[in-house]
């Protein structure tokens, strides 16, 4: 019980508060003290977003040996005085052994996520898969993720007229190909298009999102994404 202590900040416990939350401790954290690889995955559980965890859950479950899994899928704590999201998230993300959260929006409880696995004890263990992030300055393109990533900010960008754009989209063609990217101009161009109607501009972060994405990046644990597909080949990436 010291992680509850710890979340609720010494706060003196009931009873019946003790024994529920026991419960839930006993019936959860058992499952992440196995020899299985735990995988805490967060994210918002809104449609369409919940789809993208999902995605991850399903690749993840692919390995052998683990278990992915999302707080909103297990029991509740039934107290009713008690901030029991964050009793709940405490326990869960001390006990596994890997947290990957799932971001696609700046609003939401993601937010307070985010700030939580960016600190001790949390963010050693912590990989963030932000979708068509990409920081300020020059990049390592070293995927099709990378690629597209940076390719979304450049071709929704209001700034550029289309000559502009399509020169810069040819930039990071050229850098991703001294990397052993295969990809054409034409292919990324492809892709970004394909995306869903009401997903066609590049997601925008706040200024504090953009810097703790960049904090998980300089540690080498930021895999960006742009579609589904990407998702599921960054998954791959999750150590």
């Amino acid at each position: 019980m010291e992680a509850v202590d710890e979340a609720l900040q010494g706060l003196e416990l009931e009873p019946h508060e003790t024994a529920e939350i026991l419960g839930f401790a006993n019936r959860e954290v058992s499952h992440l003290q196995t020899p299985e690889e735990s995988y805490f995955i967060l994210g918002s559980y809104r449609d369409p977003y919940i789809r993208r965890l999902r995605i991850v859950e399903n690749e993840l479950d692919k390995r052998l040996g683990t278990y992915p899994f999302l707080m909103g899928d297990l029991p509740q704590i039934e107290i009713d005085r008690l901030p029991v999201f964050r009793i709940r998230f405490t326990l869960l993300a001390t006990y596994a052994d890997h947290i990957v959260a799932v971001h696609e929006q700046d609003a939401g409880g993601e937010v307070t996520e985010l700030g939580k696995i960016s600190a001790t004890p949390y963010f050693e263990r912590s990989t963030v898969l932000p979708r068509d992030y990409a920081w300020m300055t020059d990049r390592h393109i070293e995927t099709v993720a990378d690629l597209l990533a940076a390719a979304v900010n450049v071709y929704f960008n209001d700034d550029l007229d289309e000559e502009d754009t399509e020169t810069e989209l040819d930039s990071l063609v050229t850098r991703a190909r001294r990397n052993g990217v295969e990809v054409s101009h034409e292919e990324i161009v492809d892709r970004i298009e394909d995306r869903e109607d009401a997903e066609h501009e590049a997601v925008s972060y706040s200024w504090v999102h953009l810097n703790e994405f960049r904090l998980f990046e300089l540690h080498g644990r930021c895999l960006p994404w742009t579609d589904p597909e990407d998702l599921r080949d960054v998954t791959e990436r999750v150590p």
